[in-house]
């Protein structure tokens, strides 16, 4: 694997995660997920490669209004997680983020991870895509009903123009944005 191996490909998305777990004294907390992904990796069989920042906190009152963000990890999972996937996830210990630009759905995001934890061999990686919004989704332990899990979401960021998707299969409740 080297750097020439990270093609930007189309497909990639952001959306939140609104998260508790009692059990482990985890209060409720929306977090944001970027998947940047590549082109698939040929040799001797073919592997997704894509960049996964997972549980990053971003201060803004609206899933409409993430740009003009800089955010930063400084070490995995303090807060966010970053990892390369190619066969299976490699941590990367900090993360720089940048919310460039959004337009409705698509949100324009560079991200740069380095500290290669789990020694994949390429030490820093940067991706710099637009993204598409798929969606809030909503696992709190109490709010197991689409208008509880709605009214929960309601109190961390702006829900206008979020609806229950229909036949969703995650466990989760997934909120996605109303067609325009």
């Amino acid at each position: 694997m080297c750097i020439d191996d990270f093609v930007p490909a189309d497909g990639g998305e952001w959306y939140g995660l609104l998260f508790d777990n009692p059990s482990l004294d985890l209060p409720p907390r929306l977090t944001w997920c970027f998947n940047f992904p590549f082109k698939d990796v040929s040799r001797e069989d073919d592997s997704p490669l894509s960049l996964n920042v997972e549980w990053l906190p971003v201060p803004a009152d609206s899933w409409r209004r993430l740009t003009g963000r800089h955010l930063t990890s400084a070490h995995f999972g303090e807060p966010a997680e970053a990892s390369i996937y190619y066969y299976l996830h490699h941590r990367f210990d900090s993360l720089d983020l940048d919310l460039v630009e959004q337009r409705g759905r698509l949100l324009r995001a560079v991200a740069t991870v380095s500290g290669d934890i789990d020694h994949l061999g390429i030490d820093p990686v940067r991706a710099d895509a637009w993204l598409t919004f798929t969606g809030i989704l909503v696992s709190l332990h109490d709010a197991v009903s689409p208008d509880a899990a709605l009214a929960r979401l309601g109190q961390f960021t702006d829900t206008n123009g979020l609806a229950l998707e229909p036949d969703g299969s995650d466990a989760a409740l997934r909120f996605i944005a109303l067609p325009d």
